[in-house]
């Protein structure tokens, strides 16, 4: 009896630590850019390294060991005033799989099998100068479901972005494809061609749906991009990415729902315990905080998350996933502990509405958010732990901001009963918008809860066609969480200029004229 619970207890014993091992390593000045720790070369103090879990910072000599199992990644949270080496495709080598059996046999293959741990899995950085004050892109949803949709986002984007000057690297917030997994190595190809780092969040749509726990469902994400979840430094801030989606989902078992698991938000504590309180926080994920349906983030994963960031008075959310544009401001209302409310800038999409509508004279299609927003993306600019962002409107000037819809002509006896729209883009709730018609005084627009009349327009093309209208046909509308209205005073014959102002939650202005003929 008693060799039989010796023997138990062994048995226990033995699979409580089976799978685990320790990596150790080495994150070292490559000095010659040659990828290799060569003899000279010195390790870099102080760098923090993770298994997607546990953090730990590499000692004097720039060693780091941490405990792996046999579905771990190990990576390196780049420091500021680093780069890390990059592949064809601009994508940075800043992580190890250890996946020694290899991916779950899947429909979109993940990894496969790496076999033993190596004895040093070592990581290169290079000097490199990071300015306080920088500017990224910030991309939401390409979401190519086609080879063809992936070619829109080449001419539609890409194309454009990748001649501005001045962004250190690039963000995309997920939805990189329209699940088929196989187009992961075409979106890397061609996002690579903006020439920049570009880092990567996965969304419901980069997922394995043939799995039935969530810790699987991103093999085929990892197998292009390596981890989910990870984090880096650039200038004065620090960047946290993360897979917000659980699947299947928890209560249901079909579909997803947005939120984090718990060994997620452990990554995310002990990845803060190395950053000092007064850095920028920016966290990027695919589906906003809020918990507005049933595949809405889970109210107890945001408040962890918030209790953990209650420290840093700087912080600042990426999400993209709704295929409209909105400013998102939590409060104590939402469990928000801070003393100014959490702003999560859910950004709009460079597929715009999935790709729909007219072509325009590319032969891309034209694409408007449901929400009346122009497909487009992001610049995030930094400057130390504060920021602020633009939104560029492709195929527009930069300074296109507010969208102005309503009559060019009208006849004098009517010009009354019209309407004119500003949909500013960028707005948030708190923001005030004006006008003035002919230099005359300033007056506030009214605030509309309601769909843009310009997309509306758009969609009737559609809905009211008499011959086959080319490409597919737009989503329904959603109320619009940044429009406004004016409704046309009394004109005189003659033509009438409406000049119209906001002023964004930073404080400046943009601005937007509209130019109409009133026929006596």
């Amino acid at each position: 009896m008693k060799k039989l619970y010796w023997s138990l207890l062994a048995c226990l014993m033995t699979s409580s630590v089976l799978g685990q091992e320790i990596a150790r390593g080495t994150v070292f000045v490559d000095a010659n850019s040659n990828g290799k720790l060569d003899r000279k070369e010195v390790g870099l103090e102080g760098v923090s390294v993770s298994n997607g879990r546990e953090v730990v910072q590499t000692d004097r000599n720039g060693k780091y060991e941490l405990p792996v199992q046999n579905d771990n990644i190990i990576f390196v949270v780049k420091p500021s005033g680093y780069q890390l080496a990059k592949d064809a495709d601009n994508h940075s080598k800043f992580y190890y799989i250890h996946k020694p059996a290899g991916s779950p046999v899947l429909k979109y293959p993940g990894v496969t099998a790496t076999g033993k741990l190596p004895k040093s899995i070592d990581f290169a950085l290079t000097e490199a100068e990071e300015p306080q004050a920088f500017s990224a892109f910030v991309f939401g949803d390409p979401q190519a479901y086609t080879a063809e949709e992936m070619e829109f986002f080449k001419k539609g984007v890409i194309d454009e972005a990748k001649t501005r000057k001045g962004p250190l690297f690039g963000i995309s917030l997920g939805d990189l494809v329209g699940d088929d997994l196989s187009l992961h190595p075409s979106y890397k190809q061609t996002i690579g061609q903006m020439g920049l780092p570009w880092y990567n969040v996965m969304g419901n749509h980069d997922m394995n749906y043939d799995v039935e726990q969530d810790s699987l469902a991103d093999e085929g994400f990892e197998k292009t991009f390596g981890p989910a979840n990870y984090s880096f430094n650039v200038g004065g801030a620090h960047f946290i990415v993360l897979d917000d989606i659980i699947y299947p989902h928890p209560q249901t078992g079909k579909g997803y729902q947005g939120g984090l698991r718990p060994d997620q938000i452990e990554f995310v504590a002990n990845d803060l315990k190395f950053v000092p309180k007064d850095k920028l926080i920016v966290l990027a994920f695919h589906i906003p905080l809020n918990p507005e349906n049933g595949k809405g983030f889970r109210n107890e994963d945001r408040q962890k998350l918030f209790d953990i960031l209650a420290a840093y008075p700087n912080s600042l959310g990426l999400s993209a996933h709704t295929h409209y544009q909105q400013q998102n401001l939590y409060t104590s209302e939402h469990g928000w502990k801070g003393a100014k409310p959490f702003h999560e800038y859910n950004v709009g999409t460079t597929s715009g509405d999935w790709y729909s509508g007219l072509p325009n004279e590319q032969g891309v299609p034209v694409s408007t958010m449901r929400d009346g927003t122009p497909k487009g993306y992001a610049i995030l600019n930094i400057d130390g732990n504060q920021y602020k962002f633009d939104y560029k409107v492709v195929g527009k000037d930069d300074n296109y901001s507010i969208g102005l819809f309503g009559p060019s002509v009208v006849k004098a006896k009517y010009s009354g009963r019209y309407n004119i729209y500003a949909n500013f883009f960028l707005g948030s709730p708190n923001d005030q918008v004006r006008y003035r018609i002919d230099n005359a005084d300033w007056i506030i627009m009214d605030k509309v809860e309601g769909t843009d009349p310009a997309y509306l327009k758009s969609l009737l093309e559609y809905d009211g066609a008499e011959s086959l209208v080319v490409g597919r046909r737009p989503s329904e509308p959603v109320n619009s969480a940044h429009l406004w209205k004016l409704k046309l005073p009394k004109l005189k014959a003659g033509k009438h200029t409406v000049e119209v102002e906001a002023v964004d939650m930073f404080g400046r202005t943009h601005s937007a004229k509209k130019d109409i003929e009133v026929i006596q």
